[in-house]
């Protein structure tokens, strides 16, 4: 590999490249992906931005431990396809990570770049992102080798990020993997939960099928505690599980009128558009009827994603609110940005207080009540406290709660033995993955409460290596396994 042509005087000098954008007013009213991705010259150009420091702070900032001072080295040389199969070393679904994880708040939050005043760190994210679809588009993505089968068949349960990734991991060591998906199509969160504004539909079928080139199985309308329980994948002879079923049971405020006709959660909204195509009605048999007027409660990322989603099925108003400032907003500075640009509006420091229906049980109103900023509660972020005498009602047609997920009970009522927090998450050994049951592991938004796709694929990575030592250990004849419920740890606090 040639060494950099450029001084760290001269890269420094070079400005942060901007990601080309559809029009506001145009993308606002298509399903088309937003950012249009970087060209050959402005990834060259970016890449070069790198002062190649002795630290690799930014590889201890991604969850996943990818190698990024060599392939945005490999991208500078104009390698495009060598940077995508470093990548790939480390992170099985690069073109989607490109996309969605806020690499602002770990590898580029890492930059020396980001330490100091004037320069911006790399856009680390949007070069995964720039070399992931060159690699797809020249229809020459490397599938890593897989070696001689060893024998053993793991389950997977769950189709997300969390179980691609320990799939991907589990296949490379030899294991014969087979992936159970309740729905019916494979991506999990990814498909049903994330907008294809934000990630096209394409980029997470090829992603996809890469996994099924390396030999990994994937059934779908398969619903783990249902058609089996976790004990009956054992008996069907599979020798490990690792659960992955994420956090799909949405929050609600439990304030009065939530069960009026109009008022969804934001997973059954996505789903319904992202999953089933309900934006294309009468073309499809699931129909979203959002009205005229569209209240969003919450600011977090997924509250994004609905108010934006909302927004393309045409209402005349989508408002989002939120009981904090707009410095308190939990989301992404950029998908804020890109949500007010097409046109959301907002009102912080707003708690919504009741629905109002009418003798339809139809929902027609909302009543809120102002907000102001008192001390710091145990986030650190300042808690929203009441304005007296400041309720006002407002007119709407529909209302989409995206406060955040907890774990879905499913999994836990069909396998009791499995040890569970106040929260209802499960408990896992932390290093070697393992829930209360002997063979059982478990990864991703089960374990962690609502979180991110990396933060998923991190712990999905360290679970699957659980898992392989478990399974060379059990062929070893006569060697002792230790069952995870004599090391279990409570599951880390919920990010969101």
């Amino acid at each position: 590999m040639s060494k950099p042509k450029l001084s760290n005087k001269e890269r420094m000098k070079i400005p942060r490249q901007p990601m080309p954008e559809r029009d506001p007013a145009e993308r606002a009213r298509t399903f088309e992906e937003v950012p249009l991705g970087f060209s050959e010259e402005t990834a060259v150009l970016e890449a070069s931005r790198c002062i190649h420091c002795p630290h690799n702070d930014c590889v201890e900032g991604c969850p996943v431990g990818i190698d990024i001072p060599a392939f945005l080295r490999l991208i500078e040389e104009g390698d495009f396809l060598g940077a995508a199969q470093k990548i790939r070393e480390k992170n099985v679904l690069p073109a989607i990570c490109g996309r969605v994880c806020p690499q602002e708040q770990q590898c580029e939050k890492a930059c020396i770049l980001a330490l100091t005043k004037k320069p911006s760190p790399v856009s680390i994210g949007r070069l995964e992102r720039f070399v992931a679809d060159y690699e797809r588009r020249s229809g020459k993505i490397e599938v890593p080798e897989v070696p001689p089968p060893t024998g053993f068949r793991v389950a997977v349960v769950g189709s997300g990020p969390a179980g691609l990734t320990a799939a991907s991991e589990l296949a490379r060591l030899g294991h014969k993997v087979t992936i159970f998906e309740a729905l019916h199509r494979p991506g999990g969160v990814l498909f049903y939960g994330i907008p294809r504004f934000r990630l096209p539909g394409e980029v997470i079928s090829a992603e996809i099928e890469s996994l099924k080139k390396m030999g990994v199985e994937i059934v779908c309308d398969a619903v783990v505690g249902k058609f089996a329980t976790i004990s009956e994948l054992f008996d069907l002879g599979y020798d490990a599980v690792m659960i992955g079923t994420g956090a799909g049971l949405p929050w609600f405020l439990g304030i009065p009128g939530e069960n009026l006709l109009g008022v969804f959660s934001a997973n059954e909204f996505l789903t319904r558009v992202n999953l089933m195509r309900a934006d294309r009605f009468p073309n499809s048999i699931t129909p979203v009827r959002v009205g005229k007027r569209v209240a969003v409660i919450g600011a977090g990322d997924t509250a994004m994603d609905a108010a934006r989603t909302a927004l393309r099925l045409r209402p005349e108003s989508v408002t989002i609110y939120y009981r904090r400032s707009r410095a308190e907003a939990p989301c992404r500075v950029e998908e804020l940005a890109h949500a007010e640009a097409e046109g959301v509006k907002f009102e912080f420091l707003t708690n919504p207080l009741r629905f109002i229906g009418d003798e339809d049980y139809r929902l027609v109103a909302i009543e809120c009540q102002r907000m102001e900023l008192g001390e710091p509660d145990k986030s650190g972020r300042r808690r929203p406290v009441p304005t007296p005498d400041s309720n006002f009602t407002v007119p709407i047609d529909s209302a989409i709660f995206a406060l955040g997920f907890g774990v879905n009970p499913l999994i836990r009522q069909s396998a009791p033995e499995l040890e569970v927090d106040d929260r209802g998450v499960l408990k896992i050994d932390p290093e070697k993955g393992m829930t209360s049951m002997l063979g059982v592991f478990a990864a991703g938004d089960i374990v962690t409460g609502g979180a991110t796709v990396i933060l998923a694929m991190g712990q999905a990575k360290k679970a699957a290596a659980g898992i392989h030592r478990y399974l060379m250990e059990k062929k070893l004849e006569g060697s002792p396994l230790e069952a995870g419920a004599s090391q279990v740890s409570g599951a880390s606090e919920n990010r969101g």
